[in-house]
């Protein structure tokens, strides 16, 4: 065993959250008095900062102290105010690095919900349809600028109520948040709307071939090729249907599989950089620093920070 082996933890995959964790000792709401939506506050440190994930959505809002956010591949900074909305079974964590003594008595307003009951209710009512394309974002975890306030404010009164109230509360929120133009997505390449099924069986396809084996080279003009189009037409295609170009999205999506293996492994990096498709190193550590504004190793040492613990 290496030395850096015997300080890594031990759990490097994501724990999953059960029903019967849930205590209100921890700040859940009794369970007699959730129904489709669960409300959660609690500070810091608690047994609740893990790096896990659950089947529920989940909108996380800080509201107090600045620390480093871990959604998916994604890490960042949070401050007061940092609002996410993270899909189904999507590994997060937020650890705060600025505790006072004593710890924080309130730091995360949070509301949970399953998708089922609110895809099969949509179905029924077209309203309910306009939140659909935001949970297909929350795939990813979307984080939302300038709404920190109605957020907090949308949390008290759905905590305050009970009933149509509290799914009225929660649904003009939801539809606030489905409107919102100032966001971003924080893990893995998102596609983008196309212009009809056969162009999305078609992106569907091409991206199945890209993440089903990372180290095959795939080129634009071969795919362009196979589907009967120009390179220039292909290109201008492929960029409506993911927001980027080619050899970007692959870079993309090879890093995020990098990103993976570096989570979840204690792999060399020097092996990873071949098993994703790149064929050198020194282009590996630069396609990698351009996508997650740190190098390999740097990552690999502030993912073992999500466990909360200093290395």
């Amino acid at each position: 065993m290496t030395a850096r082996s015997r300080l890594l933890p031990r759990q490097r995959q994501p724990e999953l959250e059960h029903d019967y964790s849930r205590s209100p000792a921890l700040g859940y709401e009794p369970p007699d008095t959730a129904g489709f939506i669960r409300c959660l506050e609690h500070g810091f440190p608690t047994p609740l900062a893990r790096w896990h994930y659950h089947d529920e959505y989940e909108l996380h809002l800080i509201v107090a102290s600045s620390g480093k956010a871990f959604v998916g591949d994604y890490i960042g900074y949070f401050q007061p105010g940092h609002l996410v909305l993270t899909g189904p079974r999507l590994p997060h964590n937020w650890i705060s690095m600025d505790v006072p003594e004593g710890g924080l008595g309130l730091r995360d307003l949070v509301i949970q919900f399953p998708h089922a009951p609110l895809q099969e209710a949509a179905a029924g009512i077209p309203e309910l349809a306009e939140v659909l394309p935001l949970l297909e974002r929350a795939r990813h975890g979307v984080e939302f600028f300038g709404l920190s306030e109605p957020a907090e404010a949308c949390w008290r009164q759905v905590k305050a109520s009970r009933g149509l109230a509290r799914m009225g509360a929660f649904f003009g929120f939801m539809g606030e948040l489905a409107r919102c133009t100032d966001y971003r997505l924080l893990s893995h390449a998102q596609l983008q709307s196309v212009d009809d099924d056969k162009q999305l069986d078609q992106i569907d396809a091409i991206v199945s071939r890209i993440t089903d084996d990372l180290a095959r080279p795939l080129s634009a003009a071969d795919l362009a090729a196979e589907l009967g189009m120009s390179e220039s037409r292909f290109s201008r295609f492929f960029r409506r249907a993911t927001g980027n170009t080619f050899t970007d999205f692959v870079n993309q999506v090879r890093i995020n599989r990098a990103c993976q293996l570096l989570m979840e492994s204690d792999r060399y990096i020097t092996h990873i950089c071949y098993e994703v498709g790149f064929n050198n190193i020194a282009n590996f550590n630069r396609r990698f620093l351009d996508i997650k504004g740190m190098t390999p190793s740097e990552f690999r040492r502030q993912v073992d920070s999500r466990f909360g613990l200093r290395h």
